[in-house]
């Protein structure tokens, strides 16, 4: 990350459920570019990320997302440690894609930023915003 100290002023500016949110983005954007072996760099910068915003969000979360977030600051950890040696393994990089895309949409749940899955098990339909297609989550 850049310039970390201005990152976490504007980060704490917004509300918990909207850092959840930006949480949650990270998370996703680590999920989709996995799939690509040349995104090693920019996925370690998005993860170490994720570790911020999670350490500057979890002491105001209410405590089941606080636990929540524990977790998923202990599986970076994880992660971190062993960052060469998981994207070298396509296997190993794709889990990693697939449990930060898990953990992105239940933090999105936990954010109340959009509606709960209706109980057919089928995501809410989004709202286009500006001319980006929004990816059902």
């Amino acid at each position: 990350m850049r310039d970390v100290a201005v990152i976490r002023e504007r980060y704490l500016r917004d509300a918990v459920p909207v850092r959840l949110g930006g949480l949650a983005a990270s998370l996703a954007r680590v999920e989709s570019l996995s799939e690509h072996p040349g995104h090693k760099e920019v996925v370690a910068s998005l993860l170490e990320e994720c570790r911020y915003f999670i350490e500057w969000t979890g002491a105001e979360a209410d405590l089941e997302t606080q636990v929540e977030l524990m977790e998923v600051q202990r599986q970076l950890a994880r992660w971190h440690y062993a960052w060469n040696e998981i994207w070298d393994d396509p296997v190993r990089r794709s889990s990693v894609a697939a449990e930060a895309g898990r953990w992105s949409r239940r933090i999105l749940g936990f954010s109340g930023l959009v509606p709960p899955e209706s109980s057919a098990g089928h995501p809410p339909e989004a709202a286009p915003r500006g001319d980006r297609p929004l990816r059902t989550i």
